[in-house]
């Protein structure tokens, strides 16, 4: 079983929304909703997600332009937007995924994601990594 399929089986197994399989082979699960745990992770130590493969629910632009400049190496989502797939494709990412939507629904399921929205159009994803984790 490749570390893909692992964090893939993982995620769905134990219903989490994040699994990250580091690059020294430990895997963790998370299950925070929307980039919190990313988020998290990337404060603690911004290259802890180097080489990682994760697995993720959700993968919109924000989501991918943090997870390509931390390192990520290859990721699975359940769901993809339109808008993630040049920013894993530029940085050279594998990626697999279950659905693809044109973008990132709202939790209140009325409209697109606040933050899918506000960087939809965005080209540098270094502004998404900066903005986002504050830095």
């Amino acid at each position: 079983m490749t570390k893909l399929e692992e964090v893939k089986e993982i995620l769905h197994q134990k219903n989490a929304s994040l699994v990250v399989a580091y690059k020294n082979g430990k895997i963790k699960e998370y299950y925070q909703n929307q980039i919190k745990d990313i988020k998290d992770i990337l404060k603690e130590d911004k290259n802890a997600l180097k080489e990682a493969v994760i697995a993720d629910k959700v993968i919109g632009k924000v989501a991918g332009s943090i997870l390509a400049l931390a390192g990520v190496k290859e990721i699975y989502t359940d769901v993809i937007s339109e808008y993630a797939i040049p920013v894993l494709e530029e940085n050279y990412i594998k990626y697999e995924y279950k659905e693809k939507v044109k973008y990132i629904i709202n939790q209140t399921k009325t409209g697109m994601c606040p933050m899918e929205n506000k960087y939809k159009y965005e080209k540098d994803i270094n502004v998404i990594y900066k903005e986002i984790l504050n830095l």
